[in-house]
């Protein structure tokens, strides 16, 4: 198992669990938890009392429930996205309810599920802007920001739709769309897309695939807050304790942890290609051809957890050549990936490799704030915060404001900002241009905020909207660097 090559570190396994086994946590010691299949916790907190560790077992006994639920909602959960998103693309095909409705009676209704090259996620259709922002130029501070973000958002379609909208919107070039394996789900889990800028020759994006809205697999991803302890190839200069969820995500493996150079048999073969080791493979087989080429990562939510977590591995398999090819790193809405040790390793290899990291936060969109940050967990975030609020307008913080989200004293404060969001919504594109106008589909997701307020703010509607007409601060960062 992945937890032999780490000293430390607490792994928790629902599809091992029952419900019983699942409220032990609450009342059983760790020696006796640690006898189970599902749990493995090597710790210096486990060596706390049970009352000490309390709040720390609630959490993870809280995880372990919402991880079971997504296990037992994992087909449930797809068939209804899967209604939900034939709907709303009969509906966009067919030019609304009433032209569906005229279409239906001439016999003539559009099917888009047949040409899959025009068929959108339901996060596409929150925002059906496939094109850069034409004002924006190549070299401004926001191009590289909105050029991600677009390629974020992008990585939530399927491969035809998305390799026709990077050659016919964008006009760009499209390298590929993949799909990767999940050593610990026995399941594809992991999807991201490369392209080359037709503006910029010698810039290549990756994205990664954020948190789909009806996924069950990657909910459960989002919610294991399983982590290990790293160290360096040496074993021994620790490097930081990381997010289990997302490191089995990125390619961590059950029985080889993260080695250096992986072998294709037994694991990584054609069928089962693990992230991290694909996509650094093909970075080095085109960068190699173009010694002037660099790449930039990005991704939405789980997406952008993958896309700063791909910089740690490399640095930890002193990827030094690669890093240096590196320009930055754009997430968008991005959770916790670590604790303070990975967060000063992690800005030392930027730093030290002269590459860029812009953390970009969207008003109360609670994702940021996740996992909690308290004496409970130690999950904490590095490097600045890009933060805008609801008016697009930016701010460089060291923290984003409430930033565990569930503050009582920002209760008000979320349910006004969420309340003139909607209202914003019809207003935006009479202030702003026609380009904003939001789809029935937007103004609905914005409802949620009216019950979460941070659900809603985590839609992809508002980072695009924040490299389009949110205050530039990429000039001034670059400028203190």
């Amino acid at each position: 198992m992945a937890e032999e090559f780490c000293e430390s570190y607490l792994v928790v396994d629902a599809k091992e669990a029952s419900l019983y086994d699942i409220a032990c946590i609450l009342i059983c010691s760790t020696s006796f938890l640690n006898t189970k299949s599902f749990y493995k916790d090597q710790s210096e907190d486990a060596k706390r009392s049970m009352e000490e560790n309390m709040c720390r077992r609630f959490i993870i006994f809280a995880s372990m429930l919402a991880q079971k639920v997504f296990i037992w909602a994992d087909k449930p959960m797809a068939v209804i996205g899967s209604l939900i998103e034939i709907w709303l693309n009969l509906l966009s095909s067919n030019g609304g309810f009433f032209g569906l409705l005229i279409n239906h009676i001439q016999g003539m209704v559009v099917r888009p599920e047949e040409t899959p090259e025009k068929f959108m996620s339901i996060v596409g259709e929150l925002d059906q802007r496939l094109n850069l922002d034409a004002s924006i130029r190549k070299g401004e501070g926001r191009y590289n920001p909105s050029l991600s973000i677009m390629a974020a958002k992008l990585c939530y379609e399927n491969e035809d739709f998305v390799k026709a909208a990077i050659q016919d919107q964008l006009k760009m070039e499209f390298i590929g769309f993949y799909k990767f394996w999940n050593d610990y789900q026995d399941q594809f889990t992991t999807y991201a897309t490369m392209f080359q800028d037709a503006l910029d020759p010698n810039l290549i994006v990756v994205a990664f695939r954020g948190t789909s809205p009806f996924n069950a697999k990657d909910w459960t991803t989002d919610v294991d807050i399983s982590w290990y302890e790293l160290k360096d190839l040496n074993n021994s200069k620790p490097i930081g304790r990381i997010h289990g969820g997302f490191m089995k995500a990125l390619g961590l493996q059950k029985n080889k942890g993260w080695p250096k150079d992986l072998e294709p048999p037994p694991n990584a073969t054609d069928e089962h290609p693990f992230a991290y080791y694909t996509i650094r493979d093909k970075l080095k087989e085109i960068l190699e051809k173009n010694t002037n080429a660099k790449f930039i990562l990005t991704g939405h939510s789980l997406g952008a957890a993958l896309a700063i977590l791909f910089v740690g591995v490399l640095g930890l398999h002193e990827e030094t050549w690669l890093l240096k090819r590196l320009e930055g790193v754009y997430t968008f809405g991005q959770p916790r990936v670590g604790d303070v040790s990975f967060g000063r390793y992690m800005m030392k290899l930027i730093e030290d490799h002269d590459a860029k990291y812009f953390r970009y936060v969207y008003g109360n969109d609670i994702v940021p704030r996740l996992p909690y940050d308290d004496r409970s967990l130690f999950f904490k975030h590095f490097g600045p915060s890009l933060f805008f609020n609801s008016f697009y307008n930016g701010k460089i913080m060291n923290e984003e404001p409430n930033k565990n989200y569930f503050s009582i004293v920002w209760v008000i404060p979320k349910y006004i900002n969420a309340f003139w969001e909607i209202i914003r919504g019809f207003i935006l594109p009479y202030w702003k241009g026609k380009e904003y106008k939001e789809s029935h589909t937007e103004l609905l997701f914005r409802m949620v905020g009216l019950i979460i307020p941070g659900i809603a703010a985590h839609g992809p509607k508002d980072y695009v909207d924040v490299t389009r007409l949110g205050t530039e601060l990429l000039p001034s960062i670059t400028n203190n660097e």
